[in-house]
C-alpha cells in the first residue's frame, strides 16, 4: 500500500544534512537545549516574520504554554471551533477554562467569524482559532472582532505552518501563533515538537519561562511552569528540514491542483456542487475539492474533499490499497467528555455534517505522480 505521507521519501532526500546535523548533537551532547535550538528558533522567526520565536516540546504543550502566558484560568471562556483534533480544547481543560465553540465556515472548515461576537461574554479571556488542513481562518475578521473586545488571539497553527494570509505568514497574524511538528506535519520533526510565535517581548519572556518550569534562570522559579522544552535532536532535523521546505510548499500546491483539475473534470457543475442539491443529483461524481480562499494560500497539511456517500469512497479506495483518512470524524462538541457540559446533537449543524462527510486522500510534496493516479483512478471507479 501507498504511504499516506511519504516521510522515508523525503528522509532520503535530506539524508546527508538530517545526518550530520544529529551526529553535531551526538557529538556536542547538549541534548536539551542545545545550540541548535537558538538556530532553529531564529530561522523559523525570520521565515514567519516576527521578532520572537519559542520552540517547545509539541503543538498541544505550546496551546498549554500560550494560554498560561495570557493568564487563563478557573473560570475564563475561550472560544473556538468544535471541528479541531482534542488538543485544541483539552488545553483550555486542562487549565480550569471552559472552551465555547462556534460553527465553522462550510467553505473552509474554519471558524466562522460572523458567529464569534455573539459569542463574546464578560468571562472570555481569548480567541482560539484553527488554521485548519492548511489553510489560515479569516485572521484579519477575527482580529478586527478581538480589537473591539480588547481580547488576544491564539492561531492553532497545527496544520498550516508556511501558508498566508493577505500575504502574511501563518503564526505571525495574531497575538500568539502557535503550531506543532508532529512528523506529519507540513514541517515535521522525527518526534514530538511544536513553537510559539509573537511580537510581543514580554510574551515571548512568560512563555520561554513557562517551558522551563516556569524559571528565569536555573532553579530561580518566578511562575508556575511545565517541562515544555523541545530536544535538541529534533531541532536540529527541522534546521535540515528548512533546507528545501520551500520547495515542498511549492509541490504541495502541484499536487493539489492536479487533484482539484482531475475532481472538477470529473464533476461537471463546479467546485461546490454539493451545496447545491438539484444540481449534484445530476453529477456523477459528487465530490468538493478543498476551497482556498482569495487572500489565502494553503500548504495541504490534508488533501480533504467532502462526499455525500463516505464510506463507499473510503471502500473503493481501500480495495485498490490506497490509504484516506478521516480528519475529524467526532466534532470537540460531542466528545464524550465534552459532551456531558450541555453540548448537544445539532448545536454546530455545519461542523457535524462536515464530521460525516470529509475524508482524506494521500498528500506530500513526494507523492509520486503515478500514484497520485492510481488514487484518481480509484476515486472515479
Amino acid at each position: 500500500m501507498m504511504p499516506f505521507n511519504d516521510l522515508h521519501a523525503q528522509y532520503v532526500a535530506l539524508k546527508d544534512s538530517i545526518d550530520s546535523r544529529i551526529q553535531a548533537v551526538l557529538d556536542h551532547g547538549q541534548y536539551i537545549m542545545g545550540p541548535e535550538v537558538k538556530e532553529l528558533e531564529q530561522s523559523l522567526a525570520n521565515f514567519v516574520g516576527v521578532s520572537d520565536c519559542v520552540a517547545v516540546s509539541s503543538g498541544t504543550d505550546s496551546l498549554l504554554i500560550a494560554m498560561m502566558a495570557l493568564d487563563i484560568g478557573p473560570g475564563d471562556e475561550v472560544i473556538t471551533t468544535p471541528f479541531s483534533f482534542m488538543a485544541t480544547c483539552e488545553t483550555v481543560l486542562l487549565l480550569g477554562a471552559k472552551p465555547v465553540f462556534v460553527d465553522i465556515y462550510p467553505r473552509t472548515y474554519n471558524i466562522n467569524p460572523q458567529l464569534i461576537e455573539r459569542a463574546i461574554t464578560k468571562n472570555t479571556k481569548a480567541i482560539m482559532p484553527v488554521s485548519l488542513f492548511g489553510q489560515c481562518a479569516d485572521m484579519q475578521s477575527i482580529n478586527k472582532i478581538a480589537k473591539a473586545h480588547n481580547l488576544p488571539v491564539i492561531e492553532d497553527a497545527a496544520q498550516s505552518f508556511g501558508a498566508k494570509h493577505h500575504g502574511k505568514r501563518s503564526c505571525g497574524l495574531s497575538t500568539i501563533g502557535s503550531t506543532s511538528f508532529f512528523p506529519s506535519k507540513p514541517l515535521g520533526c522525527y518526534g514530538d515538537g511544536g513553537a510559539l510565535f509573537t511580537d510581543d517581548e514580554d510574551l515571548a519572556q512568560k512563555m520561554r519561562e513557562i517551558r522551563s518550569h516556569g524559571s528565569s534562570r536555573r532553579y530561580h522559579h518566578t511562575r508556575v511552569g511545565v517541562n515544555g522544552r523541545i530536544d535538541t535532536i529534533q531541532a536540529a532535523v527541522l534546521l535540515a528540514k528548512l533546507e528545501r521546505f520551500d520547495w515542498e510548499l511549492n509541490q504541495r500546491e502541484i499536487v493539489a491542483q492536479r487533484y482539484t483539475k482531475a475532481i472538477k473534470s470529473k464533476c461537471s457543475i463546479n467546485e461546490c456542487c454539493l451545496l447545491n442539491p438539484i444540481a449534484s443529483s445530476s453529477c456523477k461524481f459528487a465530490i468538493t475539492p478543498p476551497v482556498i480562499e482569495t487572500a489565502n494560500t494553503s500548504v495541504y497539511a490534508q488533501y480533504t474533499v467532502e462526499v455525500s456517500d463516505r464510506s463507499s469512497y473510503i471502500d473503493r479506495l481501500t480495495k485498490s490499497e490506497i490509504p484516506t483518512s478521516i480528519h475529524y470524524p467526532t466534532p470537540l462538541h460531542l466528545q464524550p467528555i465534552i459532551a456531558t457540559t450541555g453540548y448537544k446533537v445539532g448545536m454546530f449543524p455545519v461542523a457535524e455534517s462536515a464530521a460525516q462527510r470529509v475524508f482524506s486522500l494521500p498528500m506530500g510534496p513526494d507523492l509520486l505522480a503515478a500514484d497520485q493516479d492510481r488514487v484518481i483512478e480509484a476515486l472515479f471507479k
